[in-house]
């Protein structure tokens, strides 16, 4: 059928020109567009968006000035706190829109998805709140607290495979058995377009000029759904997509410009770590994302206390990821005086992961050189390499005697933001003839080395073990060696800064029996807390 040319306008709303054979626009209703021209269209994605059904449930959460992290890049800096979601995570808002579109046909058979937990969650909550059954399968390495926070809002959860992808297929095959219907996490029409409102918050939010919009990306549906209206009525605005550098599938797929399947995954930013980008929505993507940037987990590490600093919450590492994308686009153009909004796109983290967290912060900052450095085997030699830091605080200090001529030691200091002045670090203690190798960058050094530096050392001899408490300070550790240092060898030492009042530090030295009372003497004067560990069944089994 064809129609006359007082017919052949153009949708004010999409742009493009009507089609010949379909009726009802998705957009204006007037004018007849085919189905593929529309499905080829991010801006087709604008009416879902507009008329997506989840504030019944879903809030509109805030657009906060992250003022700290504004005054160190120099920019503005927005934070869109989806954090703040009933579940903690943007994931509500597709899943329940998702849900609302559902037939009752659909519903009556159950729904069922594949997630690591953020989508799930949403799932749980949205189907409890819709009376709908629903199955939830996760990968085994879930955190615990999105299994149970699944479990409390009345899903059924079932633990399957190592990843998203594995628990993915079960969840499809699980479809297969019982008819259940699919819920897909992010390559589904309706989800992103969950998504997407957003997007519409923030220019409600904040009319002004936005330069840059951060969004990190698992499969892909939340920086489509916010690209899409983004770039149809803000094109000036530049998406920039950020990924793990450990699951970075998208990146993958614009370098070889076709989706493809990452060998391996890693999991510490659970939240993103897709092997896959999805289909539709690495098409919306390839039109609408600006560029792509990795972070390491050093870096989302750092995030993570950027905006615990400016909000005092705790984001996931998927949450934060988009903030260590932020500051590393910032480094790497040298911008300053604009308006840059990064997504909080979660906060589901379990506490034991924390201290992990806080151990690599300092690095992914740039704020901590970790080195290796050779210093004489003589007592005195601490002290001495301690003079050689100049006024740098030193944030761990590891070391285990093995050769009576040469002591080498596992140091952490601590250096100005930026790579310079660790670089000018260790050009000094070159100049002053200290053998060194920078770690800061060794992976194998900051996960395991710094913990296994010691061992049995059977050519030690009248051998005592301390451990001491004093007030942590800057320079509380250059005191205590300084009234340590030169009475007797020191044979073991261990410290790191917790961040704590209190600084612990493990002290093994040589002392003759014969020097025992001056030994004892010498430790009341100290005016420490201490406590003899010379028998301590640890210390005997792995140390002594």
């Amino acid at each position: 059928m064809k129609f006359g040319r007082d017919r052949q306008k153009t949708c004010r709303i999409i742009r493009i020109s009507p089609c010949q054979r379909r009726p009802n626009c998705l957009h204006c209703g007037d004018f007849f567009h085919s189905a593929k021209a529309r499905s080829t269209m991010p801006e087709s994605y604008i009416k879902r968006i507009l008329n997506a059904r989840i504030y019944d449930l879903a809030i509109e959460t805030p657009l906060d000035e992250a003022r700290l992290l504004s005054a160190r890049t120099g920019n503005n800096v927005l934070l869109k706190r989806e954090d703040l979601q009933p579940v903690f995570s943007f994931k509500l808002r597709g899943a329940y829109n998702k849900l609302q579109q559902l037939t009752e046909e659909e519903r009556n058979r159950g729904v069922i998805c594949a997630s690591a937990g953020n989508h799930a969650q949403g799932v749980a909550l949205g189907s409890q709140h819709l009376g709908i059954k629903a199955t939830i399968v996760m990968p085994r390495t879930t955190p615990a607290i999105k299994v149970d926070a699944v479990k409390a809002r009345g899903a059924k959860v079932v633990l399957h495979g190592d990843n998203y992808d594995e628990a993915s297929a079960h969840a499809k095959k699980l479809v297969e058995e019982k008819g259940l219907t699919y819920i897909h996490p992010f390559d589904d029409p309706e989800v992103i377009a969950g998504q997407g409102t957003i997007a519409m918050e923030i220019l409600r939010q904040y009319p002004g000029k936005i330069d840059a919009i951060f969004i990190a990306v698992g499969g892909g549906g939340l920086a489509a759904g916010i690209g899409a209206y983004v770039k149809y009525l803000r094109p000036e605005t530049k998406i920039i997509a950020v990924e793990s550098d450990e699951s970075a599938c998208l990146m993958a797929a614009m370098e070889k410009k076709k989706r493809v399947v990452l060998p391996q995954v890693g999991i510490f930013a659970d939240g993103i770590a897709v092997a896959q980008i999805g289909e539709e929505t690495f098409r919306i993507l390839r039109k609408v994302v600006d560029e792509c940037i990795t972070v390491t987990t050093d870096e989302i590490c750092a995030g993570i206390k950027d905006i615990f600093e400016d909000t005092r919450s705790i984001a996931e590492p998927a949450g934060a990821t988009s903030v260590a994308g932020l500051k590393k686009y910032v480094a790497k153009y040298g911008i300053t005086g604009q308006t840059l909004v990064a997504i909080d796109c979660g906060a589901n983290i379990n506490f034991d992961r924390l201290r992990y967290i806080s151990e690599r912060t300092e690095i992914g900052e740039q704020r901590e050189a970790i080195l290796a450095v050779t210093i004489p085997e003589r007592p005195g030699a601490y002290k001495e390499f301690c003079k050689a830091l100049g006024k740098r605080n030193i944030t761990e200090f590891n070391y285990r005697y093995a050769d009576p001529t040469n002591a080498k030691i596992f140091v952490g200091v601590q250096v100005g933001a930026g790579g310079n002045d660790r670089a000018d670090l260790v050009a000094e203690l070159k100049t002053q003839g200290y053998d060194l190798v920078d770690m800061t960058e060794n992976e194998l050094a900051k996960l395991h080395i710094r913990h296994l530096v010691g061992g049995h050392a059977p050519q030690i001899t009248d051998e005592v073990l301390y451990r001491f408490e004093f007030p942590e300070r800057p320079g509380a550790l250059m005191t205590f060696l300084t009234k340590v240092a030169g009475r007797w060898n020191i044979s073991l030492f261990h410290y790191r800064n917790h961040g704590s009042a209190s600084a612990r530090v493990l002290v093994g030295m040589q002392v003759p029996k014969k020097e025992y009372a001056e030994l004892k003497a010498f430790l009341n004067e100290l005016n420490y807390p201490y406590w003899d560990e010379t028998n301590n069944e640890a210390y005997k089994f792995f140390l002594s």
